[in-house]
């Protein structure tokens, strides 16, 4: 019997904050999410880090540079509260084709089971070209959590979804932009296709 063959998949992660892109702190969002995608994708991937500073241009300018390198995933971390320096989302937004708003909804539907400050979040993802940008929270464990969902972990339910976290339908959507074929391990994040999208083994 020979071994599933996966596609190959390029995907960029950036991680936008003043304190880290200086050297003040360590960055923790981009070993946060290269852990997390790799734990949750059979298919081979290239990364393509960023760790820029909370600047609208530069964002939008790392954002387009992704996009034209072929990542069809693009996911970044932090940048995206109220604080004056949070600009983020308006720097995702200028360089869209397409808004997906359920993305952004449906992370805070998650954020709030844990903290009320969850609707103080500006989350968007957006649709230029070929990929797929999604904004995330700037915390690994909020990261994981929004990526991922939350499970039931009693035992009746074994480790059923509570809430779907929102990597359930990047795979489908990342196929609907001329995108690989992303497969997920169904322990961590189990994707979501119709049965005519489900690619034969």
């Amino acid at each position: 019997m020979t071994e599933p063959s996966f596609d190959a998949v390029k995907i960029g992660i950036v991680s936008i904050s003043d304190r880290a892109s200086t050297g003040v702190y360590e960055d923790k969002g981009l070993p946060a999410l290269q852990d997390w995608l790799r734990r949750a994708l059979h298919n081979p991937i290239t990364f393509e880090p960023r760790l820029i500073p909370d600047e609208k241009e530069r964002i939008s300018a790392t954002l387009i540079e992704l996009v034209d390198a072929g990542c069809s995933l693009i996911l970044t971390t932090g940048g995206t509260g109220p604080a004056l320096r949070d600009v983020t989302p308006e720097a995702t937004l200028a360089v869209a084709d397409k808004e997906m708003p359920g993305f952004g909804e449906q992370m805070r539907q998650i954020s709030l089971k844990f903290v009320p400050t969850a609707i103080l979040s500006r989350q968007v993802a957006v649709i230029r070209g070929q990929s797929l940008i999604i904004n995330l929270p700037g915390q690994p464990k909020s990261i994981a959590e929004t990526l991922e969902g939350l499970k039931d972990e009693s035992a009746s339910a074994s480790g059923q979804p509570v809430v779907h976290g929102i990597f359930a339908a990047v795979p489908y959507c990342v196929d609907l932009i001329g995108g690989p074929y992303m497969e997920t391990r169904d322990e961590v994040c189990k994707a979501f296709r119709p049965k005519t999208a489900i690619r034969p083994r």
